[in-house]
């Protein structure tokens, strides 16, 4: 029997300023499905309808045209329960400022299970663990005042306000941008804990295409509000040439990995995790 998708969209489109000069089709038929369990990144060039996209999976958008279901909630359904659907879809901003409100940190964390009317032990109990989890000392941290984080701060505290709520799906708007490179691996590591042995879905946007190297299952590829191509990280990255044509980048190793074999060398061109890259081009010494 077929798992059922725990997100699934199917020709979803969106229009700003509709009827105006100034009309702009953000989504144009984008479809997608994603699995319990899996982590899923969505590339894009800059305006390819990335954001817009995310912003339609926990509500904060209807369907102007298409389907968004999740976990058997269809989002075109005007009495669909949003309280509901963002306590299993928990969203963070690309901008944390946008998401901190509260003084304090711990109050800003506990303010999602709160107000969920738990018990105030688990919501003291949800919220350490939310702060360990982002890398954020409980006892050191929770009296601190949220005006004095820097922007790596400010970006793991928002991160645990919405781990407090224990979604079933976690998405992330360039998850570590603003990061300097020790707080971005260490992020990065305690992401992929939580999608691989928490089995949280996680779908992240990302420009840093070793970050998606390194974390994605599959990988979504946005163009003009339209999918472009999809698949493993290894089907996608050996579409180098589709890819430039729309600004995409790709990983490092690979663009290393194109360039030698363009010069005759024998190397697989889908090895593309560093320490594969690394053995390829060890061989060839």
């Amino acid at each position: 029997m077929t798992e059922q998708p725990i997100l699934e969209v199917k020709h979803l489109q969106h229009i700003y300023m509709k009827g105006t000069p100034l009309e702009h089709h953000a989504l144009a038929g984008v479809s997608l499905k994603i699995n319990k369990g899996e982590c899923i990144a969505v590339i894009g060039h800059t305006g390819s309808g990335k954001s817009t996209l995310i912003q339609h999976v926990n509500g904060l958008m209807r369907p102007q045209a298409g389907d968004v279901v999740v976990d058997g909630m269809d989002l075109a359904d005007p009495k669909i329960d949003i309280r509901l659907l963002r306590r299993k879809v928990g969203l963070v901003f690309q901008n944390p400022e946008d998401q901190i409100f509260e003084k304090i940190i711990g109050d800003d964390i506990a303010y999602g299970p709160f107000k969920m009317g738990l018990p105030i032990k688990e919501v003291r109990d949800r919220v350490k663990w939310a702060m360990e989890l982002v890398g954020l000392s409980f006892e050191e941290m929770k009296d601190r005042a949220t005006y004095a984080l820097s922007g790596g701060q400010k970006r793991k505290v928002a991160l645990a306000g919405v781990l407090a709520l224990r979604p079933d799906i976690l998405v992330l708007d360039e998850p570590t941008a603003g990061l300097d490179p020790r707080s971005r691996n260490e992020l990065l590591e305690r992401l992929k804990t939580l999608n691989k042995k928490e089995n949280m879905t996680i779908i992240f946007v990302s420009h840093n295409m070793e970050e998606v190297a390194y974390m994605a299952d599959r990988i979504y590829v946005l163009a003009d509000g339209r999918n472009l191509v999809d698949g493993t990280p290894e089907e996608v990255f050996v579409e180098a040439e589709k890819l430039r044509e729309h600004y995409i980048g790709t990983p490092d190793t690979v663009e290393i990995l194109a360039q030698l074999k363009a010069k005759g060398f024998a190397v697989r061109q889908n090895a593309y995790q560093l320490e594969e890259a690394a053995n390829e081009i060890i061989a060839l010494l």
